[in-house]
């Protein structure tokens, strides 16, 4: 083995520090970067929000408090009061009056009081629970059903096999029982409210709800019959077979299907106590079109104002103008002011190309797309890629992409997440290149109007666009329909 020693020579790029810090706060959004701020400001002490007023602070020299209060008139008393420590002992004065006794709490009959209600209710675990305490059992079944609530989810399903629930029962809870005993509560637990609670699968679920309904009338009768033995007929809806089994019409069928259609699959979900996740969109740009004429705005809070502390920069002053440079702690100090200041200088900046990024991204997709969002009419978007705007901004596509993927902007006809603008071309007859969302938005138009008895399918879809000018194949409109989660014709099929 020998040992060879080369000279090469190597062409790397890398990003600073604040390049990467760029890129991290362009791919979050809105509500992500009010929290972002919020970290960097618990974490930066030189870093403060409000804009920086340096102009004016030259103009009135009581302005240099780093905390705004000029209306002291004593501004050697402030700075020489940001340069001490913290001290609890004057934060905290014990012979101040409390404001609650110091409140005006004289008010006349006539004074109308307005309080904020809040509500108290029971959970979805605590109902069931209170309705099992009405029934007479003893310590063990009480135990058992006790179990049995705890593992009903949410949408009120009891998921659990009932083997598995016995065997839980003797390692958990060191109680001996049977299967006999286990379905004997479940049945019970499954009279409670709300109906079709406590029931294993959807098709229990619905049988559970439709026995509970009164009076019985042949309605009735023929949809739990259809629930009972023909579930899987009614999922493909195969309708013909039922009645012809069943030897009922179809109008029976379709007043059957109705009662069905009132019952509810998940029961849990009126009661239930989690909290679903509802996701408020918050736009990270505003459009408004005025007369024509359409104004771009950036969100306020992609736009927050935030400065250097002047405390920290005058006090990086007086440490450099200071004679006692040869102190280890004295240069401590100086490295440390001097890092949170640029910290915060690089932030600052960060946020400041943050916001100049997103305005040239989406004034170049309105400038592209700008008969589009001047109509609202989804047919008039034009074909458009990443490359397209990134090659128009001069900025790599992957920084286009960061910004498509997480932004939204708010039109007067919706709000929109600004990759949904991005599709693919195609060309129709007469050789124009024309989105691919103009033509699902056809097909979604096609299929909205189609009559329910008889749906149209996929090969009559294409016919349908082939005569509007859109020369497709029978599987691009499969795929195109699968995309809008339209399910085939069969399954949309009505009585």
């Amino acid at each position: 083995m020998t040992l060879k020693q080369s000279l090469q020579q190597k062409l790397l790029q890398k990003l600073s520090p604040q390049q990467i810090q760029m890129v991290k706060l362009l791919q979050v959004p809105t509500i992500a970067l009010e929290q972002r701020i919020k970290e960097e400001l618990e974490a930066n002490p030189a870093l403060e929000e409000g804009k920086d007023n340096d102009a004016d602070d030259e103009k009135d020299p009581s302005s240099e408090d780093p905390f705004g209060s000029a209306d002291d008139g004593d501004e050697e008393a402030h700075n020489d009061q940001n340069r001490e420590d913290f001290n609890l002992d004057a934060y905290i004065d014990d012979d101040e009056i409390p404001a609650y006794k110091m409140a005006n709490n004289n008010q006349g009959q006539d004074v109308e009081r307005r309080e904020i209600p809040f509500a108290v209710g029971q959970s979805f675990q605590e109902n069931l629970l209170n309705q099992l305490g009405m029934r007479q059992l003893n310590e063990q079944e009480q135990r058992i059903a006790e179990y049995i609530i705890g593992n009903i989810d949410d949408d009120g399903y009891l998921r659990r096999d009932t083997e598995a629930i016995v065997d839980d029962l003797a390692f958990s809870q060191n109680i001996n029982t049977d299967d006999k005993t286990v379905e004997s509560l479940i049945t019970l637990i499954q009279e409670f409210d709300p109906p079709g609670v406590g029931a294993r699968d959807l098709q229990e679920c619905l049988l559970i709800q439709i026995r509970k309904k009164k009076p019985k009338n042949a309605t009735l009768i023929t949809a739990e019959t259809i629930l009972r033995d023909f579930m899987e007929e009614i999922s493909r809806k195969h309708y013909d077979k039922i009645t012809k089994k069943l030897e009922i019409s179809d109008a029976d069928l379709r007043d059957a299907l109705k009662e069905i259609a009132r019952l509810n699959p998940k029961p849990g979900n009126s009661q239930s106590d989690s909290q679903k996740s509802v996701q408020h969109i918050i736009p990270d740009f505003t459009l408004v079109n005025n007369d024509g004429q359409l104004e771009l705005q950036l969100n306020s809070k992609n736009a927050p104002d935030l400065k250097v502390s002047k405390a920290y920069q005058q006090m990086l002053e007086e440490y450099s103008n200071s004679k006692n440079h040869s102190s280890k702690d004295q240069k401590e100090a100086v490295q440390f002011v001097r890092q949170k200041i640029d910290s915060a200088k690089w932030f600052i900046d960060a946020i400041r190309q943050r916001q100049q990024t997103l305005l040239f991204t989406m004034q170049a997709i309105l400038d592209y797309q700008f008969e589009y969002f001047s109509t609202g009419d989804e047919t008039k978007l034009r074909p458009m890629i990443l490359k397209d705007i990134s090659e128009q901004i001069g900025l790599d596509i992957s920084t286009v992409s960061r910004v498509a993927n997480s932004k939204y902007i708010q039109t007067s006809f919706g709000t929109f997440l600004l990759k949904s603008f991005f599709s693919e071309s195609l060309s129709n007859e007469a050789g124009e290149e024309v989105s691919t969302r103009e033509v699902k938005k056809i097909l979604e138009d096609c299929i909205a109007a189609e009559d329910k008895r008889k749906p149209v399918t996929d090969d009559k879809l294409a016919l349908v666009l082939h005569e509007k000018g859109y020369n497709i194949a029978r599987r691009t409109v499969a795929k195109y329909r699968e995309q809008l989660n339209i399910p085939v014709a069969r399954l949309r099929k009505e009585i």
